[in-house]
């Protein structure tokens, strides 16, 4: 399933939502240098600026590349010595990671995402409550990932933890509204409209479920889609969002419901 668009207006425009698409777009195409930098310098910057849950786990030992160019290693790690790599703060990763991302898709997904359902998240809560809940969403989310994965000496990056996190607001906000989705069947596709509900539970089934296999064959070092903090977000986001929604559009439904004569 792949959605398009809600049927929700919003009831001003959603500032923050949109400032939080430019901002990680300028990450990735200034900061990370996505295709204008080589893939070297795009890597060293990912491996700098990501968050890697071994230096969340082990505070003061810092990852790098080692000589052969093949892996991370570690301070703390058998065989590795002590001196720190020149990286950037541990800390600081924890909010830098969240505006990365690998690649033109993972980014063009994670901000198709956010326009859909974080528009109606901004105006059910106001634009400070928004951030606060999206940053904290993502910080969750990145927490979920270091518990299951704690010596995993890969960077973490990607939006996508804090827009599992919107998605689950959403999903308790408004169970019933329609999203435009488009349904993917082998090779044909169709377009049809879904309640919020399946399509945001039918995403959290599958990450659920890609977790659950990760953990039952885990990958050696870690690596590949974050699943846990999917999941971690998206969770946060339905025990959190009513602490941070205090303008609901209740009657969200009104401009659907057949007129009675």
């Amino acid at each position: 399933m792949f959605p398009l668009k809600d049927n929700i207006p919003t009831r001003r425009f959603p500032i923050l939502t949109v400032a939080l698409i430019a901002v990680n777009v300028v990450m990735f195409f200034g900061f990370q240098g996505a295709f204008f930098d080589s893939d070297e310098k795009f890597d060293e910057r990912v491996i700098e600026y990501g968050a890697i849950p071994y230096e969340v786990t082990h505070p003061g030992d810092g990852c790098d590349v080692s000589a052969s160019g093949q892996e991370l290693i570690c301070e703390g790690q058998e065989g590795v010595s002590d001196d720190a790599p020149g990286q950037a703060s541990t800390w600081l990763t924890l909010l830098t990671s969240m505006f990365m991302h690998g690649g033109l898709l993972h980014i063009a997904g994670n901000m198709l995402f956010l326009w859909i359902f974080g528009n109606n998240i901004e105006d059910s809560m106001g634009r400070a409550r928004f951030l606060a809940f999206y940053l904290l969403g993502g910080l969750a989310a990145l927490l979920a990932q270091v518990v299951i994965q704690p010596d995993a000496a890969v960077p973490t990056i990607g939006a996508s933890g804090a827009v599992a996190t919107v998605l689950g607001g959403y999903a308790l906000l408004y169970p019933r509204a329609r999203v435009v989705t488009v349904i993917f069947i082998v090779i044909f596709f169709t377009v049809i409209e879904l309640p919020a509900l399946l399509v945001l539970g039918g995403w959290f089934l599958l990450q659920a479920l890609n977790g659950a296999s990760e953990l039952a064959t885990p990958v050696a070092g870690g690596g590949g889609v974050a699943y846990w903090a999917h999941i971690g977000g998206f969770l946060f986001g339905l025990v959190a969002i009513r602490l941070f929604a205090n303008r609901v559009h209740d009657d969200y439904e009104r401009a659907h419901r057949m007129p009675v004569y």
